[in-house]
């Protein structure tokens, strides 16, 4: 996407004064003082982000979907807190808050963050002259944010690897499968993995798994392993991520020690109702014990509790892949295992859940 010029980022489109939205006056929304003289006391308490109390702007018409909205993970960021508090103790949470607040909290999403204005990470700047997209754009709200593994695993970004089927042949965008209703509320989770599976595959390839599914393997598997770890390909998995502020400009800053293409089998960790499966795909996701040293010493001193190789949904699906192309492309074959030799000795212990221990033995005749 090329770059706004500023005038595009900032300039009201005549069609907005026209649009309902636009029937409200500046101030209604951005408080300051509309009949001042000049600039300086027109803008005196202004609020440059209504949307950041939702409840009194957006939620005057829209009040069912900004209650909902308030809770849901992209607002709360629960998963994020959730993951930190276990592997930390409550003396150290004043810490944590602290680096979330400095390196976390910018991804928390606000209406206006979807459905007036892209954001920063790819310029800012008005998504159509404030006029209010009831459709967010793929790589101008979406990607923008879940770009560096979503967006680049969905579109075929990542050299030398196809994108997702549903994007190359079907030209689906995001809300193809992830549709407003499940982004305004994700029914009081903490982690995006609890509760119901939405979406699920099945929701549209409803025949799989039943007697009208010409393919037999996935009655033999289903439940048993995720969609994703036959028709996945490799995706990207990064090292620890280190968390600091700089000496010279004061803006929080990070390192990541390093990002590469994987593909591994692991067992599930999240294993419940909505996700029985007993194999899913699995990721290294950069957290270490230090992550946060920047900040205090020790603060996950619970670190082995949860896995640093955690469960994954990859955006790359493909119908035939590396690993289900026989039965035995993937049954005795090592290399698409998460065994405990691929793992680094200080992960052993957080990761000893998800290890498989016993890779499927290959089967005779095929």
């Amino acid at each position: 996407m090329a770059p706004l010029e500023p005038w595009e980022k900032v300039l009201i489109s005549t069609s907005f004064l026209e649009d309902t939205h636009g029937q409200a006056s500046c101030a209604d929304c951005h408080n300051g003082n509309p009949n001042a003289a000049d600039k300086e006391s027109a803008h005196i308490e202004m609020i440059a982000a209504p949307d950041a109390d939702a409840q009194s702007t957006c939620g005057n018409c829209h009040n069912e979907i900004v209650a909902t909205n308030a809770e849901s993970l992209h607002s709360t960021q629960s998963g994020y807190f959730q993951t930190m508090y276990s592997r930390s103790i409550p003396e150290n949470h004043p810490a944590l808050d602290e680096a979330f607040d400095n390196h976390c909290a910018s991804c928390h999403t606000t209406c206006g963050d979807c459905h007036i204005a892209q954001p920063d990470s790819v310029g800012g700047g008005l998504l159509d002259g404030h006029n209010m997209v009831k459709t967010p754009p793929m790589t101008r709200t979406c990607t923008a944010c879940h770009g560096s593994r979503v967006g680049n695993e969905y579109m075929g970004k990542n050299e030398g690897y196809s994108g997702d089927v549903h994007f190359r042949q079907g030209r689906m965008n995001c809300i193809a499968c992830h549709d407003g209703a499940s982004m305004h509320d994700s029914e009081g989770a903490n982690h995006r993995y609890e509760g119901e599976q939405s979406p699920r595959c099945e929701d549209c390839h409803n025949e799989v798994g039943n007697s009208s599914d010409p393919i037999a393997q996935h009655s033999i598997h289903q439940d048993k392993l995720s969609c994703q770890t036959c028709h996945s390909i490799e995706y990207s998995s990064c090292d620890t991520c280190h968390v600091s502020v700089s000496e010279t400009s004061g803006n929080p800053i990070f390192k990541v020690d390093a990002t590469y293409m994987t593909f591994f089998i692991g067992r599930n960790t999240r294993q419940s109702e909505d996700r029985p499966y007993e194999f899913v795909t699995v990721r290294h996701i950069p957290v270490s014990p230090d992550n946060y040293e920047f900040y205090g010493e020790n603060l996950l001193p619970n670190f082995d509790l949860l896995p640093n190789w955690a469960y994954a949904t990859p955006h790359n699906i493909q119908r035939i892949t590396p690993q289900n192309q026989s039965c035995n492309a993937c049954h005795g074959n090592p290399d698409l295992f998460l065994t405990a030799d691929k793992l680094k000795p200080e992960e052993l212990e957080a990761n000893r859940n998800v290890i498989v221990e016993n890779v499927p033995p290959a089967i005779p005749g095929q």
